[in-house]
């Protein structure tokens, strides 16, 4: 049974921007991530090997934005290549990060980018 698991609304305080301040004083973050996969024998025992621990997508989520990149475009693609590269029952991975108040010089609540990949 191929199905979607998903963590939405991930809030992290992280060092990423092209600005010297962004990098210095920092930023709240908010992750949203959906991966696709068969849940089918997690469904059926009930038991945690198998289906994805969302414990471990926020573990590899939180290990990325720890790293700080000037762009949000590096660390999605980053989070993806990581969810892909560990977590072999993942079919599909789609991740949006978002920026809130972002420093564009007028009122935004969030800049975002969205990255997806599937396995071929």
């Amino acid at each position: 049974m191929a199905g979607k698991i998903s963590l939405e609304g991930l809030e992290f305080h992280a060092f990423h921007g092209v600005y010297p301040h962004e990098r210095e004083s920092g930023n709240w973050f908010e992750v949203d991530i959906s991966v696709e996969t068969d849940f089918t024998a997690g469904a059926q025992t009930d038991e945690l090997n198998g289906t994805v621990n969302y414990e471990t997508l926020f573990r590899l989520i939180k290990e990325e934005m720890e790293k700080p990149s000037r762009l949000l475009e590096t660390v999605v693609e980053n989070i993806v290549n990581a969810v892909m590269d560990q977590l072999k029952a993942v079919g599909k991975v789609e991740v949006k990060l978002s920026k809130l108040n972002p420093p564009i010089g007028g009122k935004c609540r969030k800049a975002s980018v969205y990255l997806s990949k599937a396995r071929r």
